[in-house]
């Protein structure tokens, strides 16, 4: 049997404890195949809806500043990266449901062969209610998935 050999690694992270394991096994993964590493977040502007007529409730400086704090969290674990021996990397920042961002969207744009994502995100009620992103991703994306834990 002939190794799998990734080229393009995704790691969707969102401030967990899992999904900053995830991202120091996707660091691994690239190093050991010579990879490209993307590091995803996902805005879910859902999370601002507050309202019952189903409207973003938050003013365009709250989208905004989370925007801000996500490119800072990315750019730490890009940095984190780089000092672990990882050149190539990228960081991306999209808005949507994280589901269909990571599971279709993004790694169609990007030619993904792998992600690497931790078992449980920040969301308990949504993962109570919908079921958590990591299911819905093991069942429909069309590339290799690694559970890390």
């Amino acid at each position: 049997m002939t190794e799998q050999k990734y080229t393009t690694i995704l790691v969707p992270v969102d401030g967990s404890k899992a999904a900053n394991l995830a991202f120091d096994r996707g660091v691994e993964i690239a190093k050991r195949n010579h990879s490209h590493l993307d590091v995803l977040n996902v805005i879910d502007l859902n999370q601002f809806t507050v309202s019952f007529a189903g409207m973003v409730d938050a003013s365009g400086d709250v989208v905004y500043q989370a925007f801000e704090d996500v490119s800072d969290y990315l750019n730490d674990l890009v940095e984190r990266a780089h000092k672990a021996g990882l050149n190539d990397v990228s960081m991306h920042v999209r808005y949507g449901s994280p589901r269909s961002v990571i599971a279709k969207e993004f790694i169609k744009d990007h030619g993904t062969d792998l992600i690497v994502m931790g078992p449980t995100g920040t969301n308990p009620v949504e993962r109570l209610l919908l079921g958590s992103v990591t299911d819905y991703v093991t069942r429909t994306a069309p590339c290799d998935i690694i559970i890390a834990r």
